[in-house]
């Protein structure tokens, strides 16, 4: 949280939650001002897209919490008026599925599909506790000892506006590429927040996916890394207090990387999971 911040922001009271609402226009077709705030050089961030998605989602399903959601990105998203379309594919006692799509106008005035998700849902709270793993939370110095976008110098105005709104705290052993020598391991780790204080919730987890610096930097490769295709897995409802995100890149052959992520909350459990393939300019 900023030091200019003296209240923490609630789930369902943040600039987070006002920025991902959906109004229903009518059913199954909801309206969205995508804000300028969530961008990353003027194109929206995948995760915040995901998360108005979601949201969509969940007011058309009977289920409110997001399980599984697996989006194709198909054109930039830009800031600006937008709508969604969802299809209710099946309902059941414990999971439903839905499809969604949303839509923005080009400069010539025709609709142009920006993204498209087949998500299913359920009740995270209804889930046993039971726990059966050989994962273990990311070993990340304390957010004292990591470094954030405030840390390094002053960006080109307009290049990350995502950043002025989250609390992000990079390890410092995966922070070579801003340093002018990358590692080449492709990993990228830190801690996460909104930086508001807001708690994360299921939807904040499908941002925080998709929030860190590509792990390419770490390649040694610098510039846009666009995401093709993002699935998100939701294993949990988080705890209150900070994230802990780890991503991975194990191969990058032919222009394109894969990027496993994995999101731990304060209790130590694993709540999201995900892997992306994005397309590397080379």
């Amino acid at each position: 949280m900023s030091e200019a911040a003296t209240v923490r922001a609630t789930i369902g009271d943040s600039e987070f939650d006002r920025d991902t609402a959906v109004t229903r226009r009518e059913p199954g077709v909801y309206d969205i001002d995508l804000s300028a705030g969530w961008t990353i050089l003027s194109a929206v961030n995948g995760g915040y897209l995901l998360a108005v998605l979601g949201r969509a989602l969940a007011d058309a399903l009977p289920h409110s919490d997001p399980f599984t959601i697996s989006a194709h990105y198909l054109t930039a998203s830009q800031p600006g008026p937008a709508v969604v379309r969802t299809d209710v594919v099946r309902t059941g006692r414990t999971l439903s599925t839905g499809q969604a799509s949303l839509f923005q106008h080009d400069d010539q005035g025709r609709e142009v599909e920006r993204i498209r998700v087949l998500a299913s849902y359920g009740d995270l709270d209804a889930l046993p506790d039971d726990v059966r793993t050989t994962a273990r939370p990311p070993a990340i110095p304390p957010p004292e000892q990591c470094f954030g976008p405030e840390d390094g110098p002053a960006p080109v105005s307009g290049s990350s506006a995502i950043a002025d709104r989250l609390m992000l705290k990079l390890d410092p052993s995966t922070l070579g590429w801003a340093l002018g020598s990358p590692s080449g391991k492709g990993e990228m780790r830190a801690w996460f927040g909104l930086d508001d204080g807001r708690d994360p919730d299921p939807f904040s987890l499908l941002l925080a996916v998709d929030a860190l610096p590509p792990t390419a930097f770490e390649l040694g490769l610098s510039g846009w890394v666009p995401t093709v295709e993002l699935t998100v897995h939701v294993r949990s409802r988080p705890a209150p207090g900070p994230l802990r995100v780890s991503i991975t890149t194990r191969n990058l052959a032919g222009g394109f990387l894969e990027e496993d992520a994995e999101v731990w909350d304060s209790a130590d459990r694993l709540v999201a999971q995900s892997r992306q393939l994005a397309r590397v300019r080379l």
